[in-house]
Formats: structure tokens, C-alpha cells, sequence
């Protein structure tokens, strides 16, 4: 049987660099039963009858959000085996008041005190042993970044795992708390239930979720407990936390000492003072994400060295036009395929997968990137500062996350509104996160900036693109938060962690999920639509099969021309098949490029495009100028996403009705900016 340990800590504690440490490779994402909260789950690399669970980063066992109760429900009621409670050595004060109320749920507990090394390098000392022995639990000091500590750690909580935990509430609550605590006890009448203990310190604190779900008779005895105690302690929730904290006192002056009392100014407290400036922060950010956007798609590094993305791309792309297609097509050709056969495989699969796996190192290198800046603690930063520039529109500063990891993907981006406890701004954010330009997307752009742009700077129309989608969320946003949305604003409170050096293994590990779900896709869905789009593009309604050069009679083009109409006006109108790569798009973003591929220059493929440039692509010079391609990009940047992030947006919604609105929004907002850049562009191409 296995043995289920469960990892809990405060947000910015190490738990995920612990969780990646301990699991590498053998892990997997979900979805926690009826929430969209993420369940991680791995198994221990040196034992696989070892699960390792989790938990997500919170403060209290309390029920302020999806992330404390989706939390608390596991620790409490599901019980892992045992739990290990990652605490920042840093902040200990602080992590220790999420452990206390761990701990009084009884499951078999752990300490890892983490961040040890830069405990040390304060000149600062935890004693571990005085620490387990207030505590009554194992306490064991690590270092997660480096590994240091972490199996010593798995094997203390193996052992532990198989004790039952001892309460140690008496040791923190005055008389009248225990007796409160004691008669709940008596009224829930649960002797069996390994819960009870936790439930009613919880009832007595003044719980809602588990007052409601008492019967009206246990409830009105309950009452008149908490009347008797509140005689003597008019606020006993508060009373209850502040027993708590002086508990809490009381170890860290028994076991840690530091070398500096009061405040003392740390590297990430200087660093702070420039990169969270009001009047710096916002272009260094700008300078920081053009640096990143250089090394990924341009052909030079700050105009001097070679762009290593630019070049793995075409390393990928010599092997995927070479050696790989002769290959499969000769071997195909040599095994008596048919004519068709040997078109869907070369013309259709290898042509349609090879226009998005060319640009899979370009994709690493960016996610690879977007970890750095995340793991080093500077994205939080990115957020705060955001937040002021927000608040001053009447958006959620909050509202900044989930955008944020619309960057990744919008579907994650959109399960992460569940943290926004307003309605509207939980649905304002949900409107304009499709707006920020997900991975899905980014093979487009490579492909018209390898295509259109070969003579100019590419990092500059990848650059432009991505803060189109920026500028025009907050610019919707700020018109629907005046129209559709008034109210008042939300609070927004986060914690900056420290500034750190990120390791090469938790980089990695975040760069490899990313594009590993990128090729996936491509295997699975991509595939698929690109058998379907060659099929759809070879034969002609009554069945019959068209050679290349007579796909205007084909079923996909006569769906086409019938579209075709209502993009004139976004200069990409005149032909078919941009509108038929706008259709399949919205399967997944990155069919437009395997339809491309397919539809304008089937034999070579567009991946050809990142060396060859236009002339790769015959057909695409005579449809696209550079004004239409950029007016392309942009609406496929802001019209409705892929149909599963529609999915999410119809769960996060609650409302047929409200997705039906943002759908709505989304392809206004799209097709107006599409036209603008269009009409705009041309009129500066005539006057210059």
C-alpha cells in the first residue's frame, strides 16, 4: 500500500522547489474533485510506493479562499499519512502560525525548517531540537534549492507516518478555550471521527463553513457554549490567534537567536529600492522582457551575439525538412503508396506538424526564461507594481496573476480567478485574459515575422505584439469596469519573497512542462486537424480528389469564400484561406500555422519560411502585406481562445450568458483593433 505524504507551507516557503526535489520527472497536474485548484502530485524518486502530494501555498487553515479550503479539507479530513510542514527559516514567526493549527488537526506531522543556508548567512541560528521538543514533533532542517537535508527529511517522515500525533493544545489555550473546546466535543458526539478535536477548536473560533453544516439542534447548543465563553472573552476568535502568536513567541525566544535585532536591510531590500521604483519600475520591466524576447526570437542577442533560439530553430528545421521527410516519404514510396498516400503524409502531416515543431526550441527558451524571472521572485514584483498602475483604473491589482499566467496558457490563467473574491472582478479578468498571448499563439507571430519581416527586427514585432495584448486588456478593462462593471475596488495584499537565485533542475523542470503539454497538443490535436484540414483541402464536395493546384474547388476553400467577406475590411479578406486558419485556430491557436503549411505551400512546408523567408511561401506574398499580416496577428491575438479555454471560461463564469458576453467582447475588441491597425497602417505606408 502506498504511503501518502503531503506537502503544506506558506506561499514563497519552498514547497514547490521541495516537491520538485524530491519527485523530478515522476509527477503530474490536475485539478482537485469539483475545483480548479492545481493538485500536483509526484512519486518519490527514491521509493515509488512513496506519494507525495502538493498542497497549495496558504496562511491559515482558515476558509478565505479555494486554495485554505481545498487545504484544509485534505489535511483534515482525507489525513494523509503523514504531512510535512515546510516552514521558512527566514520568516519563522510568521510559518509557525500555519503549523500550529496543523497540528491540531493530529495528522502525523513533520517540520522542515527550510532556507537554512540563509539562516546562517544572516549570522542568525535555529535549534531544531528545543524547537521539536515544544512542539513534540520531529523538526528537521534543509536547504530545498540544493537537496540538502531532503532525504534525511523523507525518512524521519516515513517513520512518523506510522505514530498517531499528540495534541498540544493545552499547551497553547487558556482554561476557558480547553472547556469550550471540550463541551463541543460532547455536543458533536463523533468519538470515532478523526476530525473531531479540529472541528471543534474550529466551531469555537467561529467557523462558518462547519457551523453551517450542523443540525439546528447541535447548532443551538454550540451557540450557548460560545455565549458562556464570550462572557469572559468578548472576542474569542481573536483571542484564540493571539493565544497562538504568544505560543509562538515563546519558541522563537526559547530557540532562535539572531545576530541583528529589529530590522536589518537585506540584498533584496536594495534591490527592491531600484526594481519596484515608481519611476524605474515599469521600464525596467520593459528593457527585461525586450532582453528576453532578444535572446528567443531575435537573430542577435542586443544587436552582438547570435540568438541561440533563431539558431536551435534551424537545426530543427534542417532535420525536420531533410533527413526526417526523405525518410518517411521514401520509405512510404518504396512500400507502393498511392499518389494520395504519399500527398497526405508529405503535404499534409510532415508539412502541417513541421510549420509548429520548428518552432519548439523558441518555445522552450522563452518558458525557460519566464522561469527565471518567476523563480527569482522578480514576476512578484512585476505584480505590485502592476497593482498601483491598476488600482488607478478601478481594476484589482489581484487581477494582475492571473494575466500574468496567461501567458502560459489561458486555461490555468482562468481556473486562477477562483482567488479573486469579487464577482466582478473575478469576471472582468476572466473577459481579458484571453488578450494576453498564451504559448499557443507564439508560433503565429514566428511565423509571419520569419515570413513578412526577414529585413527588419523580428524581437521588435514579437515585442510589439506581446504589449498590444497587454495595452488592450488594460484598456478594456478600464472601459468595462466603467461601463459594465461599477463598483467599489477589492483588496490586494501579497507577500514579496526574497530575491534568489534559481536552480538550474527547478528551471527545467518548469520549462519541460510546458513543452512537453506544447507537443502533446502537437501529437494529438494538431495532428488530427492537420489529417482533416489535408482532407478537407484535397477533395471537392462530391468526393473528388484535387491535385494542388485546383484547391480552390476543394470543400475547405468553398467554406472560405462564403467567410471571406467579413475580414475585408481587416485587409486579410480577399483570400480564403487566412479565414480558414482563423477557423481552425479556434480549435487551437497553433492549427493556423499547420493550416498555412498545408494550404499555401504544401511540398515545403512554412517551415522553410525561417530561412528562406517569403519566397518559401509563393502564395502568401500575394495575400499578405506587412500591414495585413500585423492586422492577422492581432486579431487571432485578441478574438475568442482555443475551445478549451472557452471551456474554462464557461466553468469559471458559472453563466451561459456571461460566456456568451466575453466571447461577444473578445471578438469585438479583436476585429475593431484588427481594423484600426489595418486602415492606420496603410495610410502611414502612403504617406512614408
Amino acid at each position: 500500500m502506498d504511503l501518502r505524504i503531503a506537502l503544506a507551507g506558506n506561499p514563497n516557503c519552498g514547497k514547490t522547489t521541495l516537491f520538485n526535489e524530491l519527485t523530478g520527472s515522476k509527477q503530474h497536474v490536475g485539478n482537485w474533485p469539483g475545483v480548479t485548484v492545481d493538485k500536483k502530485e509526484g512519486t518519490y524518486k527514491k521509493d515509488k510506493d512513496i506519494v507525495i502530494l502538493d498542497l497549495p501555498g496558504i496562511y491559515s487553515l482558515s476558509p478565505y479562499s479555494a486554495e485554505e479550503i481545498v487545504a484544509r479539507d485534505y489535511i483534515a479530513k482525507e489525513r494523509p499519512d503523514a504531512l510535512i510542514n515546510i516552514v521558512d527559516g527566514t520568516s519563522i514567526e510568521r510559518n509557525l502560525y500555519l503549523t500550529l493549527q496543523i497540528m491540531e488537526t493530529q495528522v502525523p506531522t513533520v517540520i522542515a525548517i527550510n532556507m537554512m543556508d540563509e539562516v546562517e548567512a544572516r549570522g542568525d541560528s535555529i535549534d531544531c531540537n528545543k524547537i521539536s521538543k515544544m512542539l513534540g514533533v520531529p523538526v528537521v532542517p534543509i536547504v530545498a534549492r540544493s537537496g540538502k537535508g531532503i532525504h534525511e527529511l523523507m525518512k524521519v517522515a516515513a517513520e512518523v507516518g506510522k505514530k498517531p500525533q499528540k495534541s498540544i493544545m493545552k499547551e497553547i489555550y487558556s482554561s476557558s478555550i480547553l472547556d469550550g473546546i471540550e463541551q463541543v466535543k460532547t455536543i458533536l458526539d463523533e468519538p470515532q471521527s478523526s476530525d473531531r478535536d479540529w472541528r471543534a477548536i474550529k466551531i469555537v473560533e467561529g467557523d462558518e463553513i462547519l457551523l453551517q453544516n450542523l443540525s439546528k439542534d447541535k447548532k443551538e447548543k454550540v451557540d450557548q457554549v460560545i455565549s458562556e465563553i464570550e462572557k469572559e472573552i468578548p472576542d474569542v476568535e481573536s483571542e484564540i490567534a493571539d493565544q497562538r502568536y504568544k505560543y509562538i513567541s515563546k519558541i522563537v525566544k526559547a530557540a532562535v537567536k539572531k545576530k541583528h535585532v529589529g530590522h536589518v536591510e537585506t540584498k533584496s531590500d536594495k534591490l527592491d529600492k531600484i526594481l519596484t521604483n515608481k519611476f524605474l519600475a515599469l521600464p525596467l520591466f520593459a528593457v527585461i522582457m525586450y532582453f528576453m524576447f532578444s535572446i528567443t526570437f531575435g537573430e542577435k542577442v542586443l544587436f552582438v551575439l547570435p540568438g541561440p533560439g533563431v539558431w536551435l530553430q534551424d537545426l530543427v528545421v534542417n532535420f525536420w525538412e531533410g533527413p526526417l521527410t526523405s525518410f518517411i516519404v521514401n520509405g512510404i514510396t518504396s512500400l507502393g503508396a498511392s499518389e494520395w498516400a504519399i500527398s497526405l503524409v508529405e503535404s499534409g502531416i510532415l508539412a502541417g506538424l513541421g510549420g509548429v515543431v520548428s518552432f519548439l526550441p523558441q518555445i522552450l527558451i522563452l518558458f525557460l526564461l519566464m522561469s527565471v524571472l518567476e523563480d527569482s521572485g522578480y514576476m512578484a514584483r512585476v505584480a505590485f507594481v502592476m497593482d498601483r498602475i491598476f488600482r488607478k483604473f478601478g481594476l484589482s491589482g489581484r487581477s494582475f496573476i492571473p494575466l500574468l499566467m496567461g501567458f502560459g496558457c489561458s486555461v490555468p490563467a482562468m481556473m486562477a480567478t477562483r482567488t479573486l473574491e469579487s464577482e466582478k472582478d473575478r469576471r472582468l479578468t476572466l473577459i481579458i485574459t484571453p488578450f494576453m498571448s498564451c504559448g499557443a499563439k507564439l508560433p503565429i507571430y514566428l511565423m509571419f515575422a520569419a515570413t513578412l519581416f526577414p529585413n527588419s527586427n523580428q524581437t521588435w514585432i514579437l515585442f510589439s505584439i506581446y504589449f498590444l495584448g497587454m495595452a488592450t486588456a488594460v484598456i478594456v478593462g478600464i472601459i468595462l469596469n466603467k461601463t459594465m462593471f461599477k463598483g467599489g475596488e477589492s483588496n490586494f495584499i501579497m507577500e514579496l519573497p526574497q530575491y534568489r537565485i534559481p536552480t538550474l533542475k527547478s528551471v527545467f523542470i518548469h520549462g519541460w512542462e510546458k513543452v512537453k503539454g506544447f507537443a502533446i497538443k502537437a501529437g494529438t490535436i494538431i495532428f488530427a486537424s492537420t489529417v482533416l484540414i489535408w482532407l478537407l483541402s484535397s477533395f471537392s464536395f462530391t468526393l473528388e480528389y484535387l491535385p494542388e493546384e485546383e484547391m480552390n474547388r476543394s470543400i475547405i476553400a468553398q467554406i472560405g469564400k462564403v467567410l471571406q467577406f467579413i475580414f475585408v475590411p481587416l485587409g486579410f479578406g480577399n483570400d480564403w484561406r487566412p479565414v480558414v486558419g482563423t477557423l481552425t485556430g479556434f480549435i487551437a491557436k497553433e492549427n493556423i500555422v499547420s493550416t498555412f503549411a498545408v494550404l499555401f505551400n504544401a511540398a515545403e512546408g512554412v517551415a522553410d519560411a525561417a530561412m528562406e523567408g517569403a519566397a518559401a511561401l509563393p502564395g502568401v506574398a500575394d495575400v499578405f502585406t506587412k500591414v495585413s499580416a500585423y492586422s492577422y496577428m492581432a486579431f487571432n491575438l485578441l478574438c475568442m481562445p482555443c475551445f478549451a479555454a472557452v471551456g474554462a471560461l464557461r466553468k469559471e463564469m458559472g453563466s451561459l450568458k456571461w460566456t456568451f458576453k466575453a466571447i461577444g467582447i473578445q471578438m469585438a475588441v479583436a476585429y475593431i483593433v484588427a481594423f484600426c491597425i489595418n486602415i492606420i497602417g496603410n495610410l502611414l505606408v502612403m504617406i512614408f
